[in-house]
């Protein structure tokens, strides 16, 4: 994690590409179109077993009918439910009661909306593996007994949830929930703006919900008292207060903003960054592993972005991360390796408003700088919480934001040497905002999760998180050291 120039990525990829004699170095993400239903289409019945303004969980029951003239591969479809969330900082955890199809063959992950409004800034997406099967022309998919609810198990109010009506107490066609077969939106209506024509989580079909048994894993929920609390370098973690980049020069890494507040709860870390337009003024935060033994395998977490500070005017090029990370032994050494989600709220690099990058690193020269690394970008808000998996493995690393697939990097990209788990977040530069007013900005993280080896979908990650909170499990590390 490292300062870019402004000058952007696109003109550095040119350069380098020009020094290597024209190889490609950033691949650009592409915009998939909708698939072709092939004379397939869905509807969606609903009920509701919970029919309360208020309950202890919310239980939207489903069946899924064929419509179409010819048979549907379950695995296909994917169906939306929209909510409102409790609160901003409010976790969700979903589960199956009982399925005609069987439990163990439907997935179910939380997502936000791109455009969230005020009866819906989350939704439930339920999705199929192909163990269950085909749907014949005019078939339904029978009871499918679903529930969700919060992870502190705190009173959820549904009254304002866009796709809930307390009334629907037996099942019929309900519009409100969007239906998806092979990538296209083929039932139901959105709330404004969502229509999700973007493509599906692609979890593999052949995977259970069930996370897969064995895996050393890394978990922790951060339930620490402070930045002092001494648990917390017991467990493997230092809250950075050297100098050093990146960020603004001459800026200080400052261990006391790094907090751990109780959220509807839950604790959670906060890491605040604050400044008053100068260098002395400017503190950032960072908290990274201790040990670099993580390699292949998946990589979780759950964080909160934010596009506006917590106090004072806002327009700093703000970066607010989730990344792993070995060191550059030597300028353009090949066997570094970084792997980033990095979301700016107000710019930078180049970019004049919201962006979120995920971006394999092969290896760079810091001056005059030079980079061979692979990215996808999307130019929207991603403010809120948001879950995010990273996984590698021999052939591929893959990076998933709230369920979904948000880009595939190469082979070529893939690390040599295992690396450290990190979050910070940093001023790249002071010209975003040149008051001298005093700002903060915060960015928080609910839980962190690594298995070591193995590559989980984000159905999977959601299951093993929620197993460990269930059994009051705050912390494990059973990775050996490298």
């Amino acid at each position: 994690m490292r300062n870019r120039p402004p000058t952007g990525r696109r003109r550095l990829a040119l350069a380098l590409s020009a020094l290597l004699g024209g190889s490609a170095l950033i691949a650009l993400p592409t915009t998939a179109g909708a698939a072709d239903g092939g004379g397939g289409g869905v509807a969606v019945q609903y009920r509701t077993s919970a029919s309360g303004a208020t309950a202890d969980q919310s239980e939207p029951w489903l069946k899924v009918r064929n419509t179409g003239s010819t048979s549907v591969q379950l695995s296909q479809v994917k169906i939306r439910y929209y909510f409102k969330a409790d609160s901003a900082s409010t976790s969700y955890r979903f589960a199956c009661s009982w399925a005609v199809k069987g439990c163990a063959n439907i997935t179910g992950t939380f997502g936000t909306p791109a455009n969230p409004t005020a009866t819906a800034d989350r939704y439930l997406e339920i999705g199929f593996t192909s163990s269950a099967g085909t749907l014949a022309s005019g078939a339904d998919t029978g009871d499918m007994q679903l529930r969700f609810y919060q992870s502190n198990w705190q009173t959820l109010n549904q009254a304002d949830d866009y796709s809930f009506s307390g009334a629907q107490t037996s099942y019929a066609d309900w519009n409100k929930v969007t239906a998806q077969l092979a990538g296209a939106t083929v039932w139901g209506t959105a709330p404004a703006g969502n229509d999700p024509t973007d493509p599906t989580d692609p979890t593999d079909p052949t995977d259970p919900t069930d996370p897969p048994g064995g895996g050393q894993s890394l978990f922790d929920d951060f339930s620490y008292t402070s930045y002092t609390d001494p648990a917390i370098s017991a467990h493997g973690w230092n809250v950075r207060s050297n100098s050093g980049g990146p960020g603004v020069p001459g800026a200080n890494w400052d261990p006391s903003r790094v907090t751990f507040p109780t959220v509807s709860g839950n604790k959670v870390m906060n890491l605040e960054t604050s400044t008053a337009g100068t260098a002395e003024s400017t503190k950032q935060t960072e908290v990274v592993s201790k040990s670099t033994k993580f390699k292949n395998g998946t990589y979780a977490a759950r964080v909160k972005f934010a596009d506006a500070p917590q106090s004072g005017p806002d327009g700093d090029h703000l970066v607010q991360t989730f990344f792993t990370i070995n060191d550059l032994k030597a300028p353009m050494a090949d066997d570094y390796a970084e792997y980033d989600f990095e979301y700016l709220p107000n710019g930078g690099w180049g970019e004049s408003g919201n962006i979120l990058y995920t971006t394999s690193w092969e290896t760079y020269n810091p001056d005059p700088w030079q980079a061979v690394n692979q990215h996808t970008e999307s130019r929207q808000s991603y403010a809120g919480w948001h879950d995010l998996v990273l996984t590698i493995d021999n052939s591929s690393i893959k990076y998933y934001f709230d369920g979904q697939l948000f880009g595939t990097h190469d082979a070529q990209y893939l690390p040599e040497r295992p690396m450290s788990i990190n979050f910070n977040q940093w001023l790249i530069d002071l010209a975003g905002q040149t008051s001298t007013t005093a700002r903060a900005y915060n960015e928080q993280v609910d839980y962190v999760l690594h298995v070591k080896d193995q590559v989980l979908t984000p159905a999977q990650v959601s299951a093993k998180v929620a197993a460990y909170r269930t059994a009051g499990t705050a912390f494990v590390d059973e990775v050996p050291a490298s």
